[in-house]
C-alpha cells in the first residue's frame, strides 16, 4: 500500500464515508473459445520438428490488439492434461505450450469452467490449475476442491485503480462426473447468487459473470440464456459474457432500473481458434468494454465494441493463424470465401439483433 493509499483511507474513516481514488477508464478485451483440435496439435508438433509443440505464429496478427487492452480474457476450453500424448475432439488435452502462448499474446485471465474442463477427468482438471498456479497466470472457474473454491472466490483484479470482480460458471461438463473432489463453477443460480454477493461485500465495483451456456452453432439465444441473463441482471452484475455455442450470438446493452445502470449482455463470442469446418465455426468476435466512473465516482459500464477475429487454416510450412476481420488482405485466397461468409453470417446477427454494441473498426467503402 502506497502513502497514496493510506491516505484515501485514512480520509475515508474521518469523513465516515469511502473516498473513491481517482482512476483511468478501463478497457477490458474478451475473446471466445480457445479450441485445441488434433489438426492443431499435428500441425504445432510439425512444426517444432520434434521438440514439443510449437503455437507462437498463431497469434502474431492478433497480439498487438490484446496487448493494447488493459486487462485481457480469453476461454480456455481445453486442460492441459500433461503428455506425452494430446488429443483433439471429442477429448481435449492440450500442451502448456498452448497457454503459454496465449499469454504471450496477451491475455490476463483464462476461464476454465466450461464443458471440456473434465475432459481428463479430475487429473486433467487438477493438473491444469496446478500448471496455471505455478505460472501464475489468472484463472477461474476450476478449483482443486471445494475449499479452494472458497478461498479463492471472490476473484477480484485491481485494473488502473478499479475493483472488478469475475466469475465463471458453466451448463455442465459433457456428464463427465468429478470424482476426486475437483471443483467445477456450474450454473447454480443460489450459489452465483451467493458468489455475487460475496464479491460485492469484498470491494468489487464491477462485477463480470463469464458463463459458458446455449446450445452449440445456433446463431440466437434461446429462451435459457435469456432467463438465466435477467436473474444476473436482477443480481446487480454490470456485464454479462457468454460462450460455448461456437458461432457469434448478439450483445445487447439493457437497463437496469432499480440501480440506474446499463449491464452489458453478450451470448456467445464465437471461437476465437479451432479447426472447425463450417463458415459460423470459424471465427468469433473480439469484445472491447470500456469501464468509467460517474459524476459521484462510481464505476459503471460505459460502452463496449466489437471486432471480428478469422481463424485460418495452416498455408506450406505455416500454422493456424488468428486473423483481425479488418485485414481482408491477408486471408488467404483459397480461404476467402469462407471468410465471407463467416463475415456475412456475423454481419446478419449484429446488425439485425445487437442493442447499443457497435463494431469498433470503420470498414473501408
Amino acid at each position: 500500500m502506497n502513502l497514496y493509499q493510506i491516505v484515501i483511507g485514512l480520509l475515508s474513516i474521518v469523513c465516515g464515508a469511502p473516498i473513491v481514488e481517482q482512476t483511468q477508464p478501463v478497457e477490458l478485451l474478451f475473446a471466445g473459445d480457445a479450441m485445441m483440435h488434433q489438426a492443431q496439435l499435428d500441425k504445432a508438433s510439425e512444426i517444432a520438428a520434434g521438440k514439443g509443440y510449437d503455437f507462437s505464429e498463431c497469434y502474431r496478427m492478433i497480439a498487438p490488439e490484446i496487448q493494447a487492452a488493459d486487462y485481457a480474457v480469453v476461454n480456455l476450453e481445453v486442460p492441459l492434461g500433461g503428455g506425452p500424448k494430446y488429443s483433439g475432439y471429442p477429448c481435449f488435452s492440450a500442451p502448456d505450450s498452448y497457454a503459454e502462448e496465449l499469454k504471450k499474446a496477451g491475455f490476463d485471465l483464462f476461464l476454465t469452467a466450461n464443458n471440456h474442463c473434465l475432459d481428463r477427468g479430475d487429473r486433467g482438471a487438477k493438473r491444469t490449475i496446478a500448471y496455471l498456479d505455478s505460472v501464475e497466470y489468472d484463472h477461474i472457474g476450476t478449483y482443486q476442491s471445494e475449499q479452494q473454491r472458497r478461498e479463492r472466490v471472490p476473484f477480484i483484479k485491481s485494473v488502473n485503480g478499479m475493483r472488478i470482480g469475475f466469475l465463471n460458471y458453466t451448463y455442465g461438463t459433457n456428464g463427465i462426473e468429478a470424482r476426486e473432489g475437483t471443483e467445477v463453477a456450474l450454473i447454480d443460480r443460489n450459489q452465483i447468487a451467493d458468489e455475487i454477493r460475496r464479491t460485492r461485500q469484498a470491494g468489487a465495483e464491477i462485477v463480470c459473470v463469464a458463463i459458458h451456456w446455449g446450445v452449440e452453432y445456433v446463431l440466437i439465444q434461446n429462451r435459457n440464456q435469456e432467463d438465466l441473463a435477467k436473474f444476473l441482471v436482477d443480481q446487480g452484475v454490470d456485464l454479462i459474457i457468454g460462450g460455448h455455442p461456437h458461432v457469434v450470438q448478439p450483445m445487447k446493452v439493457v437497463r437496469n432500473e432499480k440501480e440506474g445502470k446499463d449491464v452489458l449482455i453478450v451470448y456467445s463470442l464465437g471461437n476465437f481458434i479451432s479447426n472447425m469446418k463450417t463458415a459460423d465455426t470459424r471465427g468469433g468476435a473480439l469484445l472491447y468494454v470500456t469501464l468509467d466512473r460517474d459524476e459521484n465516482g462510481k464505476a459503471r459500464f460505459k460502452k463496449a465494441a466489437y471486432e471480428t477475429v478469422y481463424a485460418a487454416k495452416p498455408e506450406g510450412k505455416g500454422n493456424y493463424l488468428v486473423i483481425p476481420g479488418w485485414k481482408t488482405d491477408s486471408i488467404p485466397a483459397n480461404q476467402r470465401q469462407h471468410f465471407e461468409l463467416f463475415e456475412r453470417g456475423a454481419n446478419k446477427i449484429f446488425n439485425q439483433y445487437n442493442v447499443g454494441v457497435e463494431r469498433r473498426y470503420k470498414r473501408a467503402k
